[in-house]
């Protein structure tokens, strides 16, 4: 193969015009010959620059209100033609050897995401024309190069123009690359479109479990920024985002001052946000190695961060704060004068508060808006070698007509207000996990233990050393106790009320112990494991 290919005849069909005039400009001026689509040649000529239509070249009309259009011999043989090969026959038939190709698609993406557009619209941006002649100029790299990215205009006319009219092997390899990158996320997008239009109709047919996840699962990730390292120095690592993901995440999160992100901050910061969503009343979340060290309510954020630090000031210390309302200058005073932050992201930040922050430059600050808005998008997804795990997100969550009490003594108002906000931090720590909470404060957490009665002394371990009191708290438990040892520890400390799932084989052992200890059980009937 040549290293250079001399660029003498293009095609040009976009969706995306940014920029498309002053690159098509750019082609005239280095004597490029342009042919175009309908659409394209007319506001290329708009804008002062003279095409050829695709009807023309071809001697047949765009039919069928532009579905049938470039889908013609003359077009393909013109990208598919191999120099050298096959140029006798391209000149029997009249056909021009294309150069160039500059496409990119209908806004598939966009006309699902608007949410006003019927069905027939969406099935009309459906391009057919556009991914083929991007494929077909792909594969025949060698002689010819396709550019689906507006981004790369400048740096191809320098090329070109750099080079007297040529294109490089290495820059038609690497467009090549980026062209099968845009096509496979395309079609990945409409696959995921119908498989959620096919879930959809599972309310008018029975349908099984399986019918949910698709024989083949395909996303597209693309590259956001090379991080500095992985998890520990010695580990390189990238950060991807799903293209046209819009839900508050860490990735949609706008940071106004700090450094750069690492992967332990993006991991950190994420479960802290997830964390954050579950709470209406103003509340604070402090994370540590994903897992809350400190969760509180307050009457305002204030309030809510002054209860989550003093909770546990030990492990605050570089830990990740989330908030659910407007950081404000008050509460931003006291993070400074408080404690070491990695991370703060909330949905909105003051100037003021910004300037106070400012002060401890290294602070990630983060700004993520409609966080109370959230939907739960796509899944859960989670990798093991040589393959991935998907599931639905984690939605389950009860309210208070939906529990069952299960002990003879029925918890006070209080109680129960404390069972239902504990059940809602418990979802976010690691299994095994124990919580334990009074007014809407956590006191104690215990996560990621093999046993669970250790989760629970963990927990007890953390608040005594703090000098706080276990009695009259309320203890969650992510998932059932199977033995009564649970029990006896959580009224040893003092604890009123247990709310957990239910469903051990020794349930009326443990509501037993309950009883005898004088402690109220919530029954959920959900399990909250976290892995």
């Amino acid at each position: 193969m040549n290293d250079v290919r001399l660029i003498r005849h293009a095609l040009i069909s976009v969706s995306n015009k940014s920029g498309i005039v002053k690159f098509a400009k750019s082609l005239i001026d280095n004597s490029i010959n342009i042919i175009s689509t309908d659409g394209t040649a007319r506001y290329l000529r708009e804008h002062g620059v003279l095409v050829t239509e695709v009807s023309n070249y071809s001697g047949f009309p765009e039919i069928m209100d532009g579905r049938i259009k470039t889908l013609h011999h003359k077009i393909f043989a013109g990208i598919l033609g191999r120099r050298g090969q096959d140029d006798h026959e391209m000149k029997v038939h009249n056909i021009t050897p294309i150069d160039i190709v500059i496409v990119n698609f209908y806004p598939f993406e966009q006309a699902i995401s608007e949410g006003n557009c019927t069905s027939s619209e969406i099935l009309e941006n459906i391009d057919i024309g556009g991914p083929t002649m991007v494929r077909a100029a792909a594969k025949n790299h060698e002689d010819i190069a396709v550019v689906v990215n507006p981004n790369e205009y400048d740096c191809i006319i320098d090329e070109i123009d750099s080079s007297d009219g040529y294109l490089s092997s290495g820059t038609r390899i690497r467009l090549a690359a980026s062209a099968f990158e845009y096509t496979a996320n395309y079609e990945s997008t409409i696959s995921s479109y119908f498989n959620e239009k096919s879930l959809i109709s599972k309310g008018k047919q029975k349908r099984s479990r399986n019918c949910k996840f698709p024989m083949v699962f395909s996303k597209s990730f693309k590259k956001k920024q090379t991080l500095l390292y992985g998890e520990n120095s010695h580990q390189t690592a990238a950060l991807y985002a799903e293209e046209n993901f819009l839900d508050p995440s860490v990735l949609t999160a706008s940071q106004i001052q700090g450094k750069a992100l690492s992967y332990n901050n993006i991991i950190d910061t994420n479960a802290a946000l997830e964390c954050i969503k579950e709470f209406n009343e103003p509340a604070c979340v402090i994370i540590k190695h994903t897992n809350p060290c400190a969760v509180a309510l307050g009457k305002t954020i204030f309030e809510a961060y002054d209860n989550a630090y003093r909770a546990d000031p030990v492990s605050a210390f570089g830990g990740i704060i989330a908030f659910n309302r407007i950081l404000d200058p008050l509460t931003s005073s006291a993070i400074i004068e408080k404690q070491f932050s990695e991370v703060i992201i909330a949905p909105s930040i003051l100037d003021e508060s910004i300037k106070i922050l400012n002060k401890k430059k290294n602070i990630r600050l983060l700004q993520c808006s409609g966080i109370q808005s959230n939907r739960i998008y796509g899944f859960d997804i989670k990798s093991i070698k040589g393959g991935i795990i998907i599931q639905d997100y984690d939605q389950a969550m009860i309210s208070e007509n939906q529990i069952k009490v299960v002990s003879k003594r029925q918890p006070e108002k209080k109680e129960l207000k404390d069972s239902l906000f504990c059940w809602k931090v418990v979802k976010y720590v690691k299994s095994n996990a124990i919580v334990y909470s009074r007014n809407c404060v956590t006191v104690g957490i215990g996560a990621g233990q093999m046993s669970r009665v250790y989760s629970a002394k963990i927990a007890k371990m953390k608040a005594t050393e703090l000098g706080l009191k276990l009695k009259g708290c309320v203890m969650a438990s992510d998932a059932f106790f199977p033995f009564r040892d649970g029990i006896d520890e959580a009224a040893r400390v003092g604890i009123s009320c247990i709310i957990q799932p239910g469903g051990s084989i020794r349930d009326k052992e443990i509501i037993k112990a309950a009883d005898q200890h004088g402690i109220s059980m919530i029954f959920t009937g959900i399990r909250h494991f976290l892995h």
